[in-house]
């Protein structure tokens, strides 16, 4: 076995793709074999089982990892090894080449950084392998080793392979890929694969394991700028840890950064290690977990990141491969993740399909199965992402219909600033000082949350009454008011809870501006867009638990919306068959379980005596 004495974070990650049968797994066990990589006795115990098996003995054994791969000669999933060689280390990645396992082979390409690409001397290049290249060249795969096989079949004879060499170069070429090289082998007697073969002697070019070395080191990423999307955030102690892998660039502590789509900035403080000594600095292919220097409210999905900011938009152009049966149409809603951040989207236009052996682009109505296509995706939530010509792994996206993958993407002519809207907001001349001297209070949000019928309107209105008659600026924004107009063409499902409770923060937050006491009086079952909400309107988000049990909210029952619920007629509701998070921290509880509304209101009015009633310098307020 090679010892291996190479630095492991600059493994280099190579998905082997070809048609189905090229010999793509019989390449790689003869490959591992002759440099001395196979795990010791694996040699052995493949040659049991043939022999159990009264089967021939087949290198593609040491790669098919699933017994119906074996009965059926067919590579299912993706395979992932380890090759080691005198230079460097890679994970080589089987990926499958039957047209039925595309998105298996997707998943084996997306972080893949060069390609070794397969094709049968005699077979020559398919429309199988047509599609191959172009999904090489669709998750920017720039590096290609092409490797003909089966020379045996045509007598090892020079023409044959120029031929297919020829062939796919021109291909490659077009795709705009490099083609480091073509090489001749015979993978099954391991032909060109670490020594150049006598059988071959007009070919005098780079062996496999040769090709391998003089592909770009995978380290390159490193000098890319930062990006750290955020898979999820961590409370311990009394820190908030916030974990992720960088996938490009570089950071340490000390280093300003900033939150895509957000904009929020911080620093970093300190790399948590488990059980080890904190670390100062980290690359990409790390995975990390940051302290900052302030309190932010950070969701999975946002990209960390330091200079040269992702692009955010909410329509962005995508070029896909579409891998569903049922054909992809226009108004189609799908969800697509990149990276960590999951979105809901509508397919908002279809651009183009392509002819993958012309390379010609045509109008369509919808997209075939197999089919790659240019689509339009729009989204109600901000994507965060790069172009592929930038910076490929952020721009990688896998597009899903519930939970079943139907297509792979890749993120194209994003805009050059960072908002594609060309938004720039006015500033007002009229300063919060001085409407607070002309309102006689202070402005904000209080945040009603609470079970339907737990008394949020009825206390909201009789607030607003109150504070009316003492001659302040108040208004409600209620939950059914909102639904009615503003929010009528929102459900109830979680993400559409999420979208509602987003839009009326934002509302509540320019009413908060004009000089207003903002009471909203929405469920808002979730903690997150509650954190969320406070964030849209920092320093001037009250929340206000209205607390109520279920049972006697449906007691109470105000609008018979319980009885629908559990008669089915209503689906999703909360306390019912949704759930609801009560506050854990909410800045005033009112229990209108045990409090008559009397009681209530008093409680109320006293709290925004304290938090908004303006005291003149010099003089005492009195409640």
């Amino acid at each position: 076995m090679i010892e291996n004495t190479k630095d492991t974070d600059l493994i280099l990650p190579v998905v082997v793709v070809g048609h189905v049968d090229h010999g793509k797994s019989t390449l790689l066990g003869r490959l591992l074999f002759e440099t001395d990589c196979l795990p010791e006795g694996k040699i052995d115990s493949i040659k049991a089982m043939v022999n159990r098996r009264s089967t021939q003995f087949e290198w593609s054994f040491v790669m098919d990892a699933f017994k119906a791969e074996r009965d059926q000669g067919v590579t299912i999933d993706t395979t992932q090894i380890e090759l080691r060689t005198q230079d460097r280390d890679y994970l080589l990645i089987d990926a499958p080449g039957h047209e039925q396992f595309l998105k298996n082979m997707i998943t084996g390409a997306a972080n893949a950084a060069a390609a070794l690409l397969v094709i049968d001397v005699v077979e020559g290049v398919r429309d199988q392998t047509h599609r191959h290249a172009y999904l090489l060249k669709l998750l920017s795969v720039q590096e290609v080793v092409v490797i003909v096989n089966k020379m045996d079949l045509v007598d090892h004879a020079q023409k044959p392979f120029e031929d297919v060499a020829r062939q796919i170069r021109s291909y490659l070429e077009e795709l705009d890929i490099q083609c480091q090289t073509v090489i001749p082998v015979t993978a099954r007697d391991g032909d060109n694969l670490v020594v150049l073969s006598e059988r071959m002697s007009w070919y005098r070019g780079s062996t496999v394991v040769k090709a391998l070395e003089a592909l770009s080191p995978a380290s390159l990423l490193i000098d890319k700028p930062l990006r750290l999307p955020v898979q999820d955030i961590y409370h311990f102690d009394s820190r908030r840890i916030v974990v992720g892998r960088i996938e490009s660039g570089r950071l340490k502590v000390g280093d300003e950064v900033s939150f895509s789509p957000t904009g929020k900035v911080a620093t970093i403080t300190g790399l948590e290690q488990w059980n080890a000594a904190r670390k100062i600095s980290a690359g990409a292919g790390e995975s990390v977990a940051l302290t900052l220097d302030r309190e932010l409210f950070i969701e999975r999905g946002q990209i960390i990141h330091s200079m040269n900011a992702p692009h955010v938009t909410h329509d962005l152009t995508v070029r896909l491969i579409w891998l569903a049966r049922t054909p992809l149409e226009l108004g189609a809603k799908l969800q697509v993740k990149f990276m960590t951040s999951t979105h809901q989207v509508t397919i908002a236009a279809i651009k183009a399909v392509i002819d993958l052996e012309e390379l010609t682009f045509s109008a369509a109505e919808r997209v075939q199965q197999n089919t790659v296509a240019e689509v339009v995706l729009h989204s109600r939530t901000p994507f965060a992402v790069d172009s592929v010509d930038e910076l490929a792994p952020t721009a990688r996206g896998v597009l899903f219909d519930t939970f079943n993958v139907v297509g792979g993407c890749v993120a194209l002519n994003l805009p050059t600033s960072s908002d594609s809207r060309n938004i720039y907001p006015t500033g007002h001349r009229i300063s919060v000082e001085q409407r607070v001297l002309a309102n006689g209070h202070k402005s904000g949000v209080l945040w009603f949350t609470g079970l339907s019928g737990s008394g949020k309107s009825t206390l909201a209105m009789a607030l607003e009454q109150e504070l009316f008659k003492r001659g302040w600026q108040a208004y409600v924004l209620d939950g059914d008011n909102v639904r009615d107009r503003l929010n009528r063409d929102l459900g109830f499902s979680p993400d559409d809870r999420s979208e509602n409770i987003r839009r009326v923060a934002e509302v509540a937050r320019l009413l908060a501006d004009s000089g207003n006491i903002v009471i909203t009086a929405f469920i808002s079952p979730y903690q997150v867009d509650r954190e969320r909400a406070r964030e849209i309107a920092p320093g001037a988000f009250h929340e206000i638990y209205i607390k109520a049990g279920v049972q006697v909210c449906e007691d109470r029952d105000p609008k018979g919306l319980y009885a629908k619920a559990r008669r089915g007629e209503i689906s999703e509701f909360t306390g019912v068959d949704a759930p609801y998070e009560a506050p854990e921290q909410a800045d005033l509880v009112i229990d209108t379980e045990n409090k008559s509304v009397e009681e209530c209101l008093e409680m109320l009015a006293s709290y925004v005596d304290d938090a908004f009633a303006y005291v003149p310098s010099g003089r005492k307020h009195v409640a």
